[in-house]
């Protein structure tokens, strides 16, 4: 039987009230999954997630995080309550060294457990021990990614929330952030992603959601939904053929 990490329910959020950008959408991420949120641009996939992690108000709906209820839950205690958000810009300190970007984000931890939870974070990203001691503004777009997924493990979160991990990277920096998020996944965290590159991001993932108009139109087994007619009407616009009387297309 699946268990559900993150259950949203009929989630209704927007930045102004009686303006909702999120209208009625329900998402499940089960234990161990990698869940991909895909749309066409505007279907309101950032402000579902940033809903999620408290940073756009709700007015209608439940997020459950392992069975609590945390929809009215403050932004700032939702890694407390085990739910990590990676924003897709302004996601580490550029002006701090790496090192001492992930002694804040392990602020929180108590004292004696961060210095060995930082070499545990080395140990999965040595791209970042090789350069513990470089300002996060000089590391490659890839490289600072990496920064910003070990900033949010460092605490052990239930769930990874992710914002277009891969936008404005190059193809080889976008290949290695996929294949970190792989790997992550495979050491036992759940992860929940919006993204725009949906091929790569089909590929790592167990299931899929496609959001439009602010609402959960389409899922399924992300394998499938690459050549899936109804992902093609509802994300790109481009409505299924249809078969003629004797099997004409």
């Amino acid at each position: 039987m699946n268990e559900a990490v993150l259950d949203v329910r009929d989630l209704e959020a927007g930045y102004e009230p009686g303006v909702p950008i999120v209208r009625g959408a329900s998402i499940i991420v089960n234990k161990g999954e990698i869940v991909v949120v895909l749309g066409p641009n505007g279907a309101g996939k950032s402000s579902l997630i940033k809903a999620i992690a408290g940073l756009v108000p709700i007015s209608r709906g439940k997020v459950l995080l392992d069975g609590k209820d945390v929809t009215a839950a403050p932004a700032h205690t939702m890694v407390h309550l085990g739910l990590a958000f990676v924003p897709q810009t302004e996601n580490v300190f550029p002006l701090m060294s790496v090192e001492d970007n992930l002694k804040v984000a392990g602020g929180i931890l108590e004292r004696r457990q961060a210095p060995a939870r930082i070499e545990e974070m080395y140990a999965m990203f040595p791209d970042l021990a090789r350069q513990k001691r470089s300002a996060a503004g000089n590391l490659s777009g890839g490289q600072r990614q990496m920064l910003a997924v070990a900033r949010a493990l460092i605490v052990h979160p239930k769930v990874l929330v992710l914002d277009e991990p891969s936008a404005g990277l190059s193809p080889k920096f976008v290949s290695m952030v996929f294949e970190m998020l792989s790997a992550i996944r495979k050491s036992g965290v759940t992860i929940l992603l919006v993204e725009q590159n949906a091929k790569a991001a089909l590929a790592i993932g167990d299931r899929a959601y496609v959001l439009v108009e602010g609402k959960d139109r389409h899922e399924g087994v992300a394998s499938t939904l690459w050549d899936d007619p109804v992902v093609a009407e509802l994300y790109l616009g481009q409505r299924p053929l249809k078969r003629e009387a004797g099997g004409a297309a």
